[in-house]
């Protein structure tokens, strides 16, 4: 047990670090091709510190441990809004830009009732993974394409880069690497873990592993949020929870059909429930303010409690 959690701590470390690299290289890309703080958000940054889910889940998917790919894909989606969202709030209050309330939130909601809908019967087919796919694929194109024709210029204060392109790949290319091996021993001491303890896989997915691998969502948006920088905060969530149902789910469930018995309906509709909240929070004021921040942790803290309390 001490050794599985030490290794279980020692991954976690390991993916916070590759994907530290990663958003930093593929950031550093992003903005000397001159795109705008809110698309990178949106893109590059959500993508990049979504990498750990990803890794993770389609790890899991081919191990046959479908109960942790879907828990790390859902638990991951409400931690981002509940606890991310909600922390960095209080930090600064988050203005909210049109294009999120007109476009990014509502594609993400219906994104989120997609999967609902699909994953209801507890699997996810290929069919599914495809459709998942191709909506990723025309969400980042259609956000490239209005970002140009409508949105702000980059930000002219991070645009300065004085490293070479060929550095930044290098980060990219080891994030990956070191993402790769830390995901694979953060699955199997998780496995291990939730053995031990006598819970179910899900629970361990909805709850250890859905954090750990959240855990660049959670610095990136909090420092973006102390630095003012609402649009690359607000935007990586939004992002990557996008990227999380779109895109990981689609690609694993594209690669080998998965089955999750154990994430059952209440956890669907918790998801589903806190991304419909998102809405109408940033339609009061195009804000999130600190008291809403609160609310959005409170949602969190007892949906813990309730996946929890056979535990506690």
């Amino acid at each position: 047990m001490i050794t599985s959690l030490t290794l279980l701590i020692l991954s976690l470390v390991a993916l916070y670090i590759g994907a530290d690299w990663l958003v930093q290289g593929s950031s550093a890309l992003a903005l000397k091709a001159k795109i705008s703080p809110l698309v990178i958000g949106l893109t590059i940054v959500a993508f990049g510190t979504s990498s750990p889910e990803l890794v993770v889940s389609l790890n899991a998917t081919l191990s046959g441990q479908g109960d942790i790919a879907i828990g790390n894909i859902v638990g991951s989606n409400i931690l981002n809004i509940g606890v991310i969202l909600g922390i960095s709030a209080t930090v600064c209050p988050l203005q909210v830009k049109k294009q999120l309330v007109r476009i990014d939130i509502p594609v993400m909601l219906v994104a989120t009732l997609l999967f609902t809908l699909f994953f209801w019967n507890g699997t996810l087919g290929r069919l599914e993974g495809f459709i998942f796919l191709t909506g990723i694929l025309f969400y980042t194109l259609f956000g490239l394409f209005y970002s140009r024709k409508h949105g702000e210029g980059p930000n002219l204060e991070l645009e300065e880069q004085p490293k070479h392109w060929a550095f930044d790949t290098l980060l990219i290319i080891g994030g990956l690497i070191v993402l790769v091996f830390a995901s694979r021993l953060l699955v199997d001491n998780a496995v291990s873990i939730a053995k031990e303890l006598g819970v179910s896989e899900a629970v361990i997915g909805l709850t250890i592993v859905a954090i750990g691998t959240s855990m660049p969502e959670l610095a990136t948006s909090i420092v973006a949020s102390y630095k003012h920088k609402t649009d690359i905060a607000i935007g990586n969530i939004v992002g990557s929870n996008l990227f999380n149902l779109l895109a990981i789910a689609g690609s694993c469930s594209l690669i080998h059909p998965i089955e999750a018995q154990k994430v059952n309906h209440i956890d669907l509709l918790v998801m589903l429930a806190i991304s419909i909240l998102l809405l109408p929070l940033v339609k009061s004021g195009q804000k999130i303010s600190r008291a809403e921040g609160c609310v959005l942790v409170l949602v969190y803290v007892t949906y813990m409690f309730w996946l929890l309390r056979d535990t506690l």
